[in-house]
């Protein structure tokens, strides 16, 4: 285990998450449609979220268990910060959409932690959001600009953009409801 997450801390911080996105969404439909529209080519959100991609995957490459690969840890720890200047230099097309898909990418592994081995049926929410974050995050970083064409389609429409965000607050409030009385 690299993050000692317990199901109860991951089901309030996927609940938090998801809850929060569907609140806006559905208070503020015209302020969170502009600011998702203009997520993936943001320069800004960018870097931020590429910064932090960085780190969490320089700390995981630092920390983890390697096994047989312990030898590749040097090079490696020596090379991302090199990528990581280089992509940022060279890659400014989509980065916001791409940096977001790496850290759903890194965010799914601790909650599929948390919940492996755990005997309750609950706990399957949790597993599904992360699943969810590993096919989004595969589709983001691969073919980053369906990211915007997601936000496109469902912000065609304020109904259609209050539904999505509504099943999201609905989906964090289940979790939510679960961390509290079962986990």
């Amino acid at each position: 285990m690299i993050y000692n997450l317990s199901l109860q801390t991951a089901g309030y911080i996927a609940g938090f998450f998801l809850a929060i996105l569907g609140l806006w969404g559905l208070i503020q439909p015209d302020s969170s449609q502009s600011a998702a529209r203009s997520l993936p080519r943001s320069r800004i959100a960018g870097f931020v979220l590429f910064t932090i991609a960085f780190f969490w995957s320089f700390w995981l490459l630092a920390t983890m268990e390697m096994g047989e690969f312990s030898g590749f840890r040097k090079p490696l720890l020596f090379a991302l910060p090199v990528i990581f200047l280089l992509v940022l230099r060279y890659v400014d097309e989509f980065l916001a959409a791409r940096s977001l898909g790496i850290v759903f990418l890194l965010a799914a592994e601790p909650l599929l932690d948390a919940a492996f081995f755990r005997s309750e049926r609950s706990r399957l929410l949790v597993t599904v959001f992360a699943y969810l974050l590993i096919v989004a995050g595969l589709f983001w970083v691969t073919m980053p600009y369906l990211l915007r064409d997601q936000i496109n389609w469902s912000a065609r429409s304020n109904s259609r953009w209050r539904i999505a965000h509504g099943i999201a607050f609905l989906y964090g409030a289940a979790i939510l409801t679960c961390a509290v009385t079962r986990y």
